[in-house]
């Protein structure tokens, strides 16, 4: 019998040679129950690429920094799935070993509505989406005032996620690692919270998600109701949650860890300040090392060299006399 003989069973040489998708990838970092996986906030091409060159396993796409970046609007239930979706689809592209959750919001409607952003996502190469348990017109999720959905609407939205999930394995083979996350702590308790993502994992979610919690002592108590079930820290200083390193959330039982807010807060000081000084003195200090390194060092870091390259190797001409 030679290895082209295939049958219900087998597997081809090509699916054998096919690289693990961004799925997969997710799902094994997530097996590893004495490791973390620390994910910097991105919201756009600059952001996602910086945080790749440094060498991140794992990159997470904000909502909020979504909304303020492509709409200039606050993280208010104001973005659509169409805008989530478009600006997740172009970070995902950027390295496709490289897996990116990205934020879910609510799901942006029913369970029809639900499953078309699973599938949109799945579609897209994302490795990982959440979907919360907020009403429509959802917030931040460390602002106040927010309102919860009902146990079974929120139980529905799941369940769409999952069967959508399924019926993509079934006919194209896609796949995405579904993250259950509640906002229910700070109106109904840690006990409701627990119960509603107990009941999501049982569903078919893979990511238990607290969002809010406000102190170390209920991050353990969490982590340690959820044994086996990888659990998420969301990290946003100045949030409800005690801000925590890597090393902290890992011996707390946490095997994600998301910082939404890295890069919004490094750009909105440094911007800020070099806007201020152009405003105020007419003029912006620049260093000796930004002068020699030039324009091409942000250029760089989003792929010129790769450009030129690809250009080059496909017999193209356009920068054969330099950039």
């Amino acid at each position: 019998m030679n290895g082209s003989h295939t049958n219900g069973s087998s597997v081809s040489h090509d699916q054998m040679s096919r690289p693990m998708s961004a799925a997969s990838r997710l799902r094994a970092m997530l097996s590893r129950p004495d490791q973390i996986t620390a994910c910097p906030g991105v919201y756009d091409g600059l952001t996602a690429r910086i945080a790749i060159a440094q060498g991140f396993p794992c990159i997470y796409m904000t909502g909020a920094g979504t909304a303020a970046s492509k709409l200039g609007m606050p993280d208010l239930g104001l973005v659509t799935m169409n805008d989530m979706l478009a600006n997740a689809a172009m970070i995902a592209s950027l390295d496709r070993t490289i897996p990116l959750i990205a934020d879910a919001d609510t799901g942006y409607g029913g369970p029809p509505m639900v499953s078309r952003t699973v599938k949109g996502y799945i579609s897209a190469g994302i490795a990982g989406m959440h979907i919360e348990d907020q009403v429509l017109m959802k917030r931040c999720g460390h602002l106040g005032g927010k309102e919860i959905v009902g146990r079974e609407e929120y139980y529905s939205r799941i369940r769409a996620a999952v069967m959508a999930r399924e019926e993509e394995r079934s006919t194209t083979g896609g796949d995405i690692v579904i993250i259950a996350r509640t906002d229910a702590l700070q109106s109904f308790g840690f006990d409701e919270a627990v119960e509603r993502l107990k009941a999501c994992i049982e569903i078919g979610a893979d990511v238990a998600f607290l969002e809010g919690v406000t102190s170390k002592e209920d991050a353990k108590k969490f982590t340690s109701l959820f044994e086996g079930t990888p659990c998420l820290l969301n990290n946003v200083p100045g949030g409800a949650t005690p801000d925590m390193t890597v090393e902290e959330a890992r011996k707390l039982g946490y095997r994600l860890i998301i910082y939404p807010g890295l890069a919004l807060n490094a750009v909105m000081l440094s911007v800020t300040a070099a806007y201020k000084e152009l405003h105020e003195k007419g003029s912006v200090h620049v260093s000796d090392d930004q002068l020699k390194a030039g324009v091409k060092r942000m250029f760089n870091v989003v792929g010129l060299q790769e450009c030129i390259a690809f250009d080059a190797k496909a017999g193209g001409t356009s920068y054969s006399k330099g950039v």
